[in-house]
């Protein structure tokens, strides 16, 4: 490293020489940079943070192409009355296709679903009934002419009650079935007082902007048409997943923007402040006939500080962000806090710099001298510093989780322009502040005030160093209390008004069945269709109670494709009339028979042109033609990510007896596999990180003893932040995790600054390290943890999780470095057992 910094040297005199020139060279680049780095959007879509080549990603973009990706806008009207409530939908129906996007002219809608036409299915019903549902109503109206039969006997006594429990569960399937089949002919709830619409947007999920000014125009339209004149207690809004989705996406744009206000706020005014007190002690301190200016002069000049220090990091953040921009094109959510939390970590080294040049200035050098002196004693700690932490989160660029390898390129980069600026730019700064005397220095000679000499010795250094290793070995025996976050919906952000726009709609879906969230498998033939089904049933059939696999569809399975299956589901559709016709059921009145008789009418096969929509849609590809592809029905919640991660390892991945294999498709798939992603990797990159972090810290000090000490600080801290997680139940999660390898090198930073800077000053000299690196690294951390302080006050769970995670980590981190490390050198240096050479 010392090599590096006698090859850069030359830059460093260079521009500080000529400082207009650097500033003008380094505006300009940031200017463009800029134009680029306002480009960058935030991209919500988990599907997008694992590899494209995935399985589960490739599979979900074939479905996508064949099915399409359709995002529906729902209206809600809920009122006491039905009809009321059918009158509303009728009049805003044509309006909402009327409505157009002045930005292009064009209708907001392409089509709009309300009414189900179902006539044709009651007589058609079991036509589209699967052979296992046809099955359980032949064993139905077997127990319903065995019972007849029975009851016909005079001297019959029914004393078996379980065969009763049989019927009546197979009963309630045939219902179950005749729902889902035929639904109400109107979208509504069971007692009839909500109603929903669907409408399908012509624009874009991904243009924010179409979106915006369509919910703004319907809210208006609802408005104009006032819903209280329908009915007084009418209530409608527009809104859904598609809502949703905008909120998710403008709540994350403006955490973004509060915690930025937030988190540079608080960095800039600690920073003024450190310097401020430090640059008019050291004023104050100096020579008696120099100390011309008053205090009014150096509060005028608390925000030189910032400025020298933060023009250069906004630049060196703008180029970050133009290169960003230029090779991924999107943040992610993961990364979209980045440039707050970069503020953060990147002004530390400006500190370290600009507060080693006071100090250098206050001691009687010129501006050059002291420049180069500074960058000469402190470049060595920075440029380590830099070079370990951008080395940790370049690491994770070999995560095939995006979520990883984006933050750490983004982040690394982020450390080595902002290490880079501070080094090299700042200095043309402080020149040019130095020339119009907008930095006040008092040389410190001999009369100076007196102050009082600090203690040799770090006090309570044994008791410090027990409790510390005493955290550790707790830990230690208690990682299995350490927890991960499953459930994705406590990592997501609530939105009231979508909370009550859902307490509306929840009941008026139009169907009472439990098959949600569905995965697909895509086929190419019908003859593979069967296959998959076949292997999926047997999967399940493998797998027993423990199977996560509710049912398994196929369209084929319920529209014979070609005439041997039309044929075949004609033959069953004659022997359930014959049961039907049975003398002792045929003259019943009951109205489960009386739907049978007509569902079964069916002698010749349907066309598929007679279906109505709301039946094919889901089985139908984007152009139209009936899909071959399989649906996959879970058993259980997949918003536990448990629950994901079993449901996916049971059907992710599908082979037939033929040895084809296939892959599901679905977004719940995607979040299974990345949760499998980031459990595999994140304990190589934790691990790999680490490793890289010691070889830097042993290239550097060229000692394995110094290494380990330098990075005592690190580990030690790493164990109090799990110690804090154990105490008060925090979990980890699928956003948090990224913080570990920032943390492993944001914390290094504090024992390589104070272990360079002890041995640089000799033995003993560990307090007077502290109160002056020491100060430095405090400032530091507390600047760092400031950027990510501004995520603890964002709406979303995941970011503030993030937040949290990194301040305590970093928190724990200078606690060791300022409590442990220096009582582990004291007592080394009790017993002389430290070295300072080796």
């Amino acid at each position: 490293m010392d090599f590096i910094l006698r090859l850069l040297k030359p830059v460093l005199r260079f521009n500080y020489k000529h400082p207009k020139f650097t500033i003008l060279i380094a505006l300009i680049v940031a200017v463009v940079s800029t134009s680029f780095a306002i480009r960058l959007t935030v991209d919500t879509d988990i599907a997008n943070l694992l590899p494209p080549t995935h399985p589960n990603v490739v599979a979900l973009e074939r479905l996508q192409e064949r099915v399409g990706g359709e995002t529906e806008m729902q209206v809600v009207i809920s009122s006491p009355s039905f009809e009321a409530n059918k009158a509303f939908a009728e009049d805003i129906i044509p309006k909402s296709m009327e409505l157009i996007y002045e930005r292009t002219g064009m209708p907001y809608f392409s089509r709009f679903e309300y009414t189900r036409e179902t006539e044709i299915l009651k007589d058609y019903a079991l036509y589209l009934a699967t052979d296992s549902e046809l099955d359980e109503l032949e064993l139905f109206l077997e127990d319903e002419i065995e019972e007849a039969k029975l009851e016909a006997n005079p001297f019959f006594v029914d004393f078996d009650d379980d065969d009763d429990w049989e019927d009546e569960d197979r009963g309630r399937n045939f219902q179950e079935l005749y729902n889902e089949l035929i639904p109400d002919r109107y979208p509504i709830n069971a007692d009839s007082t909500a109603m929903l619409l669907r409408f399908i947007p012509t624009g874009s999920r991904s243009d924010l902007r179409f979106l915006r000014h369509l919910f703004r125009d319907y809210d208006q339209l609802i408005e104009e048409m006032n819903p209280a004149s329908y009915h007084p207690d009418m209530i409608v809004k527009g809104g859904g997943r598609l809502q949703r989705h905008l909120m998710e996406i403008d709540s994350i744009m403006d955490d973004v923007l509060n915690s930025f206000s937030t988190g540079i706020g608080s960095v800039m005014l600690l920073v003024m402040l450190y310097f401020f007190i430090k640059t008019y002690i050291n004023y104050r301190r100096g020579s008696e006939i120099e100390r011309r200016k008053g205090f009014l002069s150096h509060i005028k000049r608390i925000p030189v500080s910032i400025i020298i220090i933060g023009i250069p990091l906004v630049i060196s953040l703008a180029l970050t962000f133009g290169i960003t921009y230029l090779v991924l094109g999107v943040l992610n959510t993961m990364t979209s806090v980045l440039f707050v939390i970069l503020f953060g970590l990147g002004i530390d080294y400006g500190i370290h710099f600009y507060a080693r040049y006071l100090e250098k200035r206050s001691a009687g050098l010129e501006i050059g001298a002291a420049l180069e002196e500074t960058y000469d004693s402190s470049g060595r700690a920075i440029m380590t510093s830099a070079v370990t932490t951008a080395i940790a989160l370049f690491v994770l660029i070999y995560a095939d989780f995006r979520g990883f390898s984006e933050f750490g390129f983004i982040a690394g980069i982020g450390i080595v322009l902002a290490y880079i600026a501070m080094m090299y730019l700042l200095p043309a700064f402080i020149v040019l502040f130095e020339k119009f005397n907008w930095i006040l220095i008092n040389r410190n000679n001999g009369d100076v005030v007196f102050v009082k000499k600090p203690p040799r010795r770090y006090p309570f250094a044994r008791t410090i160093l027990a409790t510390g290793l005493a955290i550790i070995v707790f830990v230690l025996f208690n990682t299995d209390k350490l927890k991960f976050e499953y459930d994705f919906g406590a990592l997501e952000p609530e939105f009231a008004e979508f909370e009550r726009f859902r307490d509306l709609s929840r009941d008026a879906e139009g169907s009472a069945s439990n098959r949600r969230n569905p995965a697909y498998v895509v086929a190419d033939s019908h003859e593979e269709v069967d296959r998959i089904l076949r292997a999926i049933r047997k999967v399940k059939a493998e797998s027993g109670e423990d199977t996560k696999i509710l049912d398994v569809e196929a369209l084929q399975e319920r529209f014979p494709v070609h005439e041997e299956a039309e044929q075949h589901k004609l033959s069953r559709l004659a022997d359930i009339r014959e049961l039907l016709n049975d003398p002792f059921i045929r003259d019943q009145e009951d109205e489960d028979l009386d739907r049978l008789r007509r569902a079964s009418q069916a002698t010749e096969p349907l066309d598929f042109n007679l279906l109505p929509d709301y039946l094919t849609q889901r089985f139908v590809t984007r152009d139209g033609d009936i899909g071959e592809f399989v649906m996959i029905y879970p058993n259980v919640s997949l918003s536990d990510g448990r629950n994901s991660i079993a449901f996916k390892n049971e059907i992710g991945r599908i082979e037939t007896e033929e040895n084809e294999v296939f892959y599901s498709a679905s977004t719940s798939i995607v979040a299974a596999s990345m949760l499998d992603l980031m459990h595999e990797e994140s304990f190589i990159m934790v691990t790999a990180t680490f490793l890289m972090i010691m070889l830097m810290m042993y290239l550097s000090f060229r000692s394995f003893r110094w290494t380990v000490i330098s990075m005592l600080p690190l580990v030690v801290g790493l164990s109090w932040l799990f110690f804090i997680m154990i105490l008060f139940g925090l979990s980890f999660n699928f956003y948090n995790l990224v913080t570990l390898p920032a943390i492993l090198g944001i914390g290094n930073d504090n024992g390589v600054h104070l272990a360079s800077r002890y041995r640089e000053e000799g033995p003993k000299s560990m307090w007077n390290v502290l109160s002056s690196t020491g100060q430095h690294i405090t400032i530091g951390s507390f600047t760092t943890m400031l950027g990510f302080a501004g995520l603890l006050f964002t709406m979303h769970p995941g970011l503030y999780s993030i937040g949290l995670l990194a301040i305590i980590g970093i928190g724990m981190t200078l606690l060791a470095a300022v409590t442990f490390l220096p009582a582990l050198v004291q007592v080394l240096e009790d017993r002389n057992w430290i070295r300072y050479d080796s």
